[in-house]
């Protein structure tokens, strides 16, 4: 008998999904790349029902997609989610929770995984500051009921560190296990009527609403051993925290969530990553890639969600906002052939799409996962190189304006502004052929012309921007705005295909111009990142979105090879073709 109930055990174990048995921070080996489906404010592009319209698309490319916090934050518009009211109520400024049903369904019959923003680090009143809701709902998939209970007096739930008892408000819960989170109620997670709550909502998010995983918000205001009683509970296929600081504190707050037998629960972003490939680009000083982070330590490779910006990060005019500005599509080429779990952002996406495209064909093709050997690694004349060994082939990838590298063995498999990407010389990369350009051009409205010999700069004002736009031009010694931010107001030209209001900047001194940056602003505040000025770019509150062709003076009898091909009036062209060309926004005499 006890032979029998041992092998009906081991059948119906065998019978459960294998990652939800080994359920331990983040698979092994894991193959997938991850999008950012949203940004700051992104309330037209991250509609859920917008979203699901592009399951056939980005399911070719990605495995995973993060959406915002889903729950009912009692609006339902300009409201990102992050101050969350209710758990178990899932409309919100992205949709009705019929059409965020539908849109996990359509993505995981696609073989893309949705991933919660799950915000539990704290949690806002319905009426007042520390009234929270009870909820109770029966599952539309599972059939179960759900039930989250608080009652009347919630203060046991607070931590009596919380701001909200300086404001009159009871707080009796005990004192906080992390960081304090001015805005919304620090949760006790150590009360077990939180911690019996959170598991509701997250087995509520996993396996009635179909979540494949979750992502942690501000991890850091609470212990880490909280994520690994939570995982432990869920048994997500995927948890990622957001524990925004350096390596030593990120590897920490990973080791943190081990459980009893020493497994890690959760992996996370990778911080350390993006800060310093971040310095390393906008400085030059590519040194600094040599500095610790989760991707390159083969302990934590597995657990490394490695990105370039995120909505905190890269969307301009939000407070404490630091994007990168220049060289995106050379962060996103090393980051794609890096180990960890590459995580791309809803702008690169949009902006860069057909580079990425291909980068994460030619990470496919080279079998890269997120335990991929770095076989070397190391500054690079004027850049920066990282050898990467995959299960079928070598990625070889130099960014930067002049490394300096060995490609013996290889061949160049893509390039674009500052970065190559090479392969091991046995791989076939004819697929690569297969996918469509889509630049960026079609965007610029008809009306953003420049005169022969102009020195301007277009800017696509976001609708929120309702000030004066102005501009703020510059190099290391002059400035050709008037020196005074926020610099000379912009002229209005016309409105894009969006909606949103396009003008223009016109330089009009008499000093030989030179400008390597430009800002834009809404009279001085929301403002861009500081951009690389390029003439005739167009830019928007992400950063360049392409050039006007025909805007340079620059005549070649040689065309390089390096990126497409326009005619002047704006059409892509074959290699084969006689007269002037615009490539990469300047102009040149092909003799070909």
């Amino acid at each position: 008998m006890k032979f029998l109930l041992s092998c009906l055990t081991a059948l119906l174990l065998s019978m459960q999904p294998l990652e939800r048995l080994h359920a331990q921070g983040w698979e092994s080996h894991y193959d997938g790349v991850m999008l950012q489906g949203f940004y700051w404010d992104s309330y037209k592009e991250t509609q859920w029902n917008n979203l699901e319209s592009q399951a056939d698309e980005l399911s070719q490319y990605f495995k995973l997609i993060w959406i915002p916090q889903s729950g009912y934050c009692n609006s339902l518009s300009n409201q990102m989610g992050y101050t969350d009211i209710w758990w178990l109520d899932h409309k919100s400024a992205f949709g009705t929770e019929a059409q965020l049903r539908s849109m996990i369904k359509t993505f995981k019959s696609k073989g893309l995984g949705t991933i919660a923003d799950v915000v539990i680090n704290h949690k806002s009143g319905n009426l007042s500051w520390t009234d929270f809701p009870d909820e109770k709902v029966v599952g539309q998939t599972t059939g179960k009921n759900y039930t989250l209970t608080w009652g009347s007096d919630c203060s046991p739930y607070i931590c009596k560190t919380d701001e909200c008892v300086k404001a009159g408000y009871k707080a009796t819960g005990a004192a906080d296990s992390g960081q304090d989170f001015n805005g919304s109620r620090d949760l006790d997670h150590s009360n077990a009527t939180v911690q019996q709550n959170i598991k509701t909502y997250l087995d509520f998010l996993l396996n009635d609403l179909g979540y494949a995983g979750f992502r942690y918000d501000m991890v850091k205001g609470y212990a880490p051993k909280y994520t690994s009683m939570y995982n432990l509970a869920a048994k997500p296929q995927f948890s990622v925290g957001e524990c925004w600081d350096g390596y030593s504190t990120v590897s920490a707050w990973i080791e943190g969530t081990k459980d009893s037998e020493g497994n890690i629960q959760s992996a996370a972003f990778d911080f350390p990553f993006r800060d310093l490939l971040k310095q390393a680009i906008e400085n030059s000083n590519w040194a600094v890639l040599s500095g610790n982070m989760l991707a390159t330590n083969t302990k934590y490779q597995r657990y490394a969600v490695t990105f370039v910006d995120n909505h905190d990060t890269g969307s301009s005019g939000k407070d404490g906002a630091n994007p990168l500005y220049k060289d995106v599509e050379a962060a996103n080429a090393l980051m794609l052939a890096m180990p960890g779990t590459p995580c791309v952002f809803l702008t690169h996406w949009l902006s860069y799409k057909t580079t990425i495209k291909k980068l994460i064909t030619l990470r496919r093709l080279l079998g890269i996962h997120n335990q991929s050997t770095i076989v070397s690694r190391g500054v690079s004349g004027n850049g920066y190189a990282v050898m990467v060994r995959g299960d079928k082939g070598d990625a070889l990838v130099a960014i930067g304006p002049s490394p300096s590298v060995s490609t013996a063995g290889y061949k160049l498999a893509l390039q674009g502004t500052d970065f190559r990407y090479y392969v091991s010389s046995g791989i076939d990369i004819s697929s690569l052929d297969n996918i469509k350009d889509e630049s960026q051009a079609s965007r610029i409205p008809s009306f953003c012309t420049l005169a022969p010999g102009e020195k301007a700069v277009f800017f696509e004002a976001p609708a929120t921007w309702t000030s004066v736009i102005k501009c703020w031009c510059w190099n290391n010694s002059t400035n050709y705005t008037g020196g005074s931010w926020p610099g000379e107001a912009c002229t209005y030209l016309g409105l894009a295909a969006n909606g949103n209001k396009v003008y223009k900047w016109t330089y009009k001194g008499t000093a030989k111009f030179s400008p390597t940056g430009v800002i834009f602003s809404s009279n001085g505040k929301p403002q861009t990142a500081d951009y690389q000025y390029v003439n005739g770019a167009y830019y928007d509150s992400f950063g360049k979105v392409d050039v006007v062709t025909g805007i340079d003076d620059v005549t070649t009898v040689h065309t390089p090879a390096d990126f497409p091909a326009y005619s002047i009036t704006g059409q892509r062209i074959g290699n084969n073709y006689r007269g002037i060309i615009i490539r990469n926004g300047k102009k040149y005499f092909s003799g070909n």
